[in-house]
């Protein structure tokens, strides 16, 4: 999956929540975010969060996907975020 936010690589397969992809250059640390994004057959928009679990070697990383994975292929752009998973909060959740 891709490796900075300027360059992108392909997503290469997908296994029911993890996601494998090559990388063209520099791999993304484990834990950053990665955005996938592209279109399904049906030309619906995919946007797809996924965290970086593994570094598999070979420009390969494992990442877990944080929603659904129905409608991505191979040759998707995939954006490393540079940061990991953030959530906002508001006063009501911190107190």
């Amino acid at each position: 999956m891709i490796i900075n936010p300027t360059t992108s690589g392909s997503g290469v397969s997908t296994l029911e929540k993890k996601t494998r992809a090559f990388s063209p250059g520099k791999m993304p640390n484990i834990y950053n975010a990665l955005v996938v994004k592209g279109q399904d057959t049906a030309g619906q928009p995919i946007n797809v969060t996924c965290e970086v679990q593994q570094l598999l070697g070979n420009n390969r990383v494992r990442a877990i996907a944080m929603s659904a994975t129905e409608g991505l292929m191979r040759g998707m752009e995939v954006i490393d975020t540079g940061a990991p998973l953030s959530v906002p909060v508001g006063e009501a959740t911190l107190g």
